[in-house]
């Protein structure tokens, strides 16, 4: 029970994305439509899963053995970046039209904070592997379902009436607010 109630935290309570507001650079810049913020949230969860059980692998059976705590940050960007690399790799091989539309922010999942956020609050919360595990597929699922709603409804807007001022970056902003407002509903069933 308590790991299913850390995963639903995780994608509602506690979103990436809408909550800590780790993230923001991909959830903006690949969320105009729906197919390739899919796509991005499926190789940002992948890279968080697999960053949560190497991460907590080095820091339980290196790091903290030898007391080389200090080292984290160093050792989970380098944990990030390789792993970023193989998705990279893997998604040019298999489809190149899908590498295409990700462009640049599919290396820029390198640099976003979210999955460093995650390698991070996993050591400082001191979650064993299997809260660890969940936490990462949660806080990825978490990524994917905020980048999915606002590219739904940023692909309505190209419908709308929107005010000159703010289309493009400004009424995004907004909207990315209000979806989080909308989230902190959840804080209440879920601590």
């Amino acid at each position: 029970m308590e790991l299913l109630t850390l995963f639903i935290a995780a994608i509602l309570v506690n979103n990436f994305v809408l909550y800590y507001f780790l993230g923001i650079c991909p959830f903006l810049g690949v969320s105009k439509k729906i197919d390739s913020a899919f796509s991005m949230g499926l190789a940002v969860t992948f890279v968080m899963t697999i960053t949560a059980v190497v991460s907590w692998m080095i820091n339980h059976w290196i790091l903290i053995p030898y007391n080389l705590d200090y080292l984290q940050i160093v050792s989970f960007i380098l944990v990030i970046a390789a792993l970023v690399q193989l998705v990279e790799m893997f998604i040019r091989k298999i489809s190149p039209p899908l590498y295409q539309a990700l462009g640049i922010y599919l290396p820029l999942i390198t640099t976003n904070c979210a999955i460093m956020g995650l390698a991070l609050l996993a050591a400082l919360k001191d979650y064993g592997f299997a809260k660890t595990v969940v936490f990462g597929v949660g806080s990825g699922l978490g990524f994917t379902l905020a980048i999915v709603l606002m590219a739904g409804i940023r692909e309505q807007l190209d419908l709308a009436d929107v005010p000159e001022p703010l289309k493009g970056a400004g009424i995004a902003l907004i909207i990315a607010g209000i979806i989080a407002l909308a989230f902190t509903g959840f804080s209440g069933m879920i601590n």
